[in-house]
């Protein structure tokens, strides 16, 4: 269930079905399967463990309070990830905060054999990631961390496939003229 852009299988159809319908068990039994998903988003969107388990619990609210309004006619885990990037937008805006002020991301997404150094790095990387425009923040996170496709993305920010191309463009301008090409990053 890791993967970015997932179907869910006919069993997590007929869980949600059963969600929508009001079902309590059913409800719980989603938000236990797709938490860690929700958590994951939360925590690269903003970077910060203890905001990105606020910000996952409300969602977890929303999801309730919004669940009716997933149609079926895209893969839930795109709905959820546009639910919780707006979540995160959101509770960010509610407390007056932005996003990063705690980067945490590098330490959890360098690989464990990272030298000092390389995790240095990629917490620099993540804390310019952090201060992009929002746009470009979400493209980006949703393309090269998530490995979703620039198809995929547009479907869950809801613009042009071109749009989020455009956006990845950008933001790897930025980020290479912040640490030169021959740096790699994401």
């Amino acid at each position: 269930m890791d993967s970015g852009f997932w179907m869910p299988d006919a069993q997590d159809t007929e869980l949600i079905k059963r969600a929508q319908a009001g079902d309590a068990a059913a409800f719980e039994a989603l938000v236990n399967d797709y938490y860690g998903i929700m958590f994951k988003m939360a925590f690269k969107w903003c970077g910060d463990r203890t905001a990105a388990e606020d910000i996952t619990q409300e969602a977890c609210i929303k999801l309730a309070r919004g669940l009716d309004s997933f149609r079926h006619d895209s893969a839930f885990t795109s709905w959820l990830y546009r639910l919780v990037i707006n979540t995160a937008k959101d509770w960010f805006k509610s407390q007056n905060r932005h996003p990063g002020a705690g980067i945490e991301q590098a330490e959890h997404v360098a690989a464990p054999e990272a030298s000092p150094d390389d995790i240095i790095l990629m917490k620099q990387v993540w804390a310019q990631i952090q201060i992009l425009p929002e746009g470009e923040k979400e493209a980006l996170i949703l393309v090269v961390s998530e490995g979703l496709s620039h198809k995929e993305a547009a479907l869950i920010l809801e613009v042009k496939e071109s749009t989020v191309s455009w956006r990845i463009h950008e933001a790897r301008k930025k980020l290479e003229s912040l640490f030169g090409k021959e740096k790699k990053y994401g």
